[in-house]
């Protein structure tokens, strides 16, 4: 009866999935039993893993059915509950990400978090954790009570209008952690941040320091020219893999992609550089051609995974190029593009620009037919949620591509 696609993913689960209710926490205390919560979405590539592992695993079911409420969250659906719960994960592991595996009392006050979990890993957790809430309970909830306070803590820090040293104490962590030889910040996996960037270009912009704006004119153009650009059909995927931005995460997210569209508009009008406003341009078409509905509203997010395998949708082969270009158009193509015999990605390429020059309208004419060959060769499922929020971070960067390039 649940209208979000990542419940429904799960609905044949023979994990005895709750919805997020107030039932559920009603039938915790009455069994007297811990809750197992798990947070994902539908087109979340290592949802898709560990549900194929473990949920759909008669012997973790078991295990969990047994001991504990499950209850399963679409955290687009409960951004509020994602948002918690999260925080509870980053406090006690320093890091989080989905899935989302959380142990809560009753009183939804969480003793556990993590992300993914291997099978086994995920049936030790389940029978140390039901071993505690039986014979040593008071731990847990002591730190239950520990983390909630922590918790609680942090939301009443950082209220306050931000002055000129915070935002160069900033610009200076950035500095720091900055990769000068393949832009971005830190170590793999890398995330695009496009609010980061559009902090560094305002930065830079207000105050003259040439180095912040240099950090994020790198970053954008190494983004464009890695694999995270689908160089194909448009768009970003989620996050690298690697520090040289070649092999995403697959899965695209119509918020990415409105605030990457956003820092690209605001880098041409800043630098007037065509690159940047192609980019946009590109991203904005990608959008409307296979995310966009017949109402106007735009949809969440299109899966990583095609025919259970992920990236299948995006690598190709040269022989493929070749087949669809002809020889002269596809050997070119190919050598452009990073398309080679003993590929990038298992065997197969993420087409690239990392180690050549940019083509500009070289392949303009090539793109369609290629475009056309991979949409017929696979296909990709598409969280058809509309969420009010990414649609209008959407408006808003179609209002800045129309205001820095005057297309409608």
């Amino acid at each position: 009866n649940e209208k979000s696609p990542y419940l429904l993913q799960h609905k044949d689960n023979p994990v005895d999935w709750y919805p997020w209710s107030a039932e559920a926490f009603e039938a915790a205390g009455l069994e007297d039993k811990p809750v197992f919560l798990s947070i994902g979405y539908s087109t979340c590539h290592w949802c898709h893993v560990m549900a194929h592992e473990s949920f759909e695993d008669e012997t973790v079911a078991e295990a969990i059915n047994r001991d504990f409420i499950p209850i399963k969250v679409d955290r687009e659906e409960r951004p509020d509950v994602d948002a918690v719960y999260m925080a509870a994960c980053v406090a006690m592991t320093g890091s989080g990400g989905w899935p989302l595996t959380v142990l809560l009392t009753p009183e939804q006050k969480p003793f556990w978090a993590g992300t993914y979990l291997p099978r086994q890993a995920l049936l030790s957790l389940l029978q140390q954790a039901a071993r505690l809430w039986r014979e040593d309970r008071g731990s847990l909830l002591t730190a239950g009570e520990a983390l909630t306070d922590r918790l609680r803590e942090a939301e009443g820090a950082g209220t306050g209008f931000p002055d000129r040293a915070l935002a160069g104490m900033a610009a200076g962590l950035y500095a720091r952690s900055f990769d000068t030889r393949w832009g971005g910040f830190g170590h793999a996996p890398k995330f695009p941040t496009p609010h980061n960037l559009i902090f560094l270009l305002r930065y830079a912009r207000r105050t003259g320091e040439a180095q912040a704006g240099a950090m994020a004119e790198q970053t954008l153009e190494s983004m464009y020219r890695g694999g995270l650009f689908d160089h194909v059909g448009g768009g970003f995927s989620r996050y690298s893999t690697d520090r040289r931005w070649l092999v995403p995460h697959f899965e695209k997210m119509l918020y990415d992609n409105a605030l990457l569209m956003l820092a690209y508009c605001k880098a041409y009008a800043i630098t007037g550089r065509t690159l940047y406003r192609q980019v946009a341009t590109e991203t904005a078409g990608y959008l409307f051609k296979e995310m966009s509905l017949a109402s106007g509203a735009f949809v969440s997010a299109q899966d990583a995974d095609s025919d259970g395998s992920e990236g299948a949708y995006y690598a190709l082969r040269p022989e493929e190029v070749l087949a669809v270009l002809g020889e002269d158009q596809g050997t070119a193509f190919n050598a452009c593009y990073d398309i080679t015999e003993e590929g990038n990605f298992h065997g197969f390429s993420i087409p690239n620009l990392l180690h050549s020059p940019l083509p500009g309208d070289r392949f303009a004419a090539c793109i369609p037919a290629l475009y056309a060959y991979r949409l017929a060769r696979a296909s990709l499922h598409r969280d058809d949620k509309v969420l009010a929020g990414w649609n209008g971070l959407l408006m808003g960067a179609l209002s800045w591509l129309y205001r820095v390039s005057g297309q409608t």
